[in-house]
């Protein structure tokens, strides 16, 4: 189409698709000599994680999550992959964000 290459799939396999776009994690960080995590990438991915998972708990995509929580959307992002280390403002906007979003699903 237009000299692009296209694919055509059955709406119920790009919405699946779509859901386990967004299903990865980020990994854990190299265990060092000592056989220990680094902290505060250990830190970074934990926090990640629970992010990620109450995100998907509550049915947010991550764009929806940032408007919520009145960040940028590549902030969430870099979070999410562990990337960025927040500092406690942001983490606590995202929290605030959770919560709104967890007491308005009830």
């Amino acid at each position: 189409m237009n000299g692009k290459r296209v694919v055509v799939l059955e709406e119920r396999e790009f919405e699946r698709l779509v859901q386990r776009a967004d299903e990865w994690e980020p990994p854990m960080p190299a265990l060092d000599r000592q056989g220990l995590y680094p902290a505060r990438e250990a830190m970074a991915v934990i926090q990640a994680r629970d992010i990620i998972r109450a995100r998907r708990k509550l049915g947010l995509s991550q764009a929806k999550l940032a408007r919520l929580a009145g960040i940028r959307v590549e902030t969430l992002n870099r979070i999410e992959k562990a990337k960025n280390k927040p500092n406690v403002a942001t983490i606590e906007k995202i929290d605030r964000a959770l919560q709104r979003a967890a007491r308005n699903t009830r």
